[in-house]
């Protein structure tokens, strides 16, 4: 596989990065919800979550200024026009849901009557948008669905994913894997 058929080093990194930090994200975000309710545990499982949450957006944004600057390999030519377009609207949900699901999560904490501070990583207060308080039901409706829509999504990525590469047996995979020592 040549260099052009695969992924760069920074979107790799991105990549990877990224979905360690959205697995933190959701396995915070079931826990913290089975806490007690306003209990010093919940509080700080939701001080992370929100804290990795503008991590995953401030990563998402450049990973898409990286995306829109460095062409991606291309699919194989294996791959049916359908299968494209699925794979292609995959990613660009992905990349809606990576920035969408923060701006939500932010929009619930803002419009929150509990008036609670975010400091992210315990270190910088993050603002809360200046929004009117009847919009948190509808932006705690959007961040759950929306959190529902992101697993779905990631499930049916890395089942592709897998296909392509026990399946298939193309490099679709291996395109985003980092080579490790094997040969270039």
């Amino acid at each position: 596989m040549t260099s052009r058929d695969r992924y760069d080093g920074v979107a790799m990194g991105l990549h990877w990065l990224m979905a360690a930090a959205i697995i933190v994200l959701l396995v915070l975000g079931f826990v913290m919800i089975g806490q007690r309710p306003g209990s010093p545990e919940q509080f700080k499982l939701y001080q992370l979550h929100k804290s990795v949450g503008v991590l995953v957006f401030g990563l998402a944004v450049l990973r898409l200024g990286w995306r829109l600057g460095h062409r991606p390999p291309p699919l194989p030519d294996t791959m049916g026009k359908a299968e494209r377009l699925v794979a292609h609207a995959g990613h660009w949900a992905l990349y809606g849901l990576m920035l969408g699901l923060p701006l939500a999560g932010w929009v619930v904490v803002s419009t929150s009557p509990y008036n609670i501070p975010t400091v992210i990583f315990g270190m910088v207060g993050l603002p809360h948008l200046p929004l009117p308080r009847d919009l948190n039901t509808l932006a705690k409706g959007t961040h759950l669905v929306g959190a529902w829509v992101l697993i779905a999504t990631l499930v049916g990525h890395v089942t592709a994913a897998l296909r392509h590469h026990f399946v298939l047996r193309d490099q679709v995979l291996a395109r985003m894997l980092p080579r490790f020592g094997r040969e270039k």
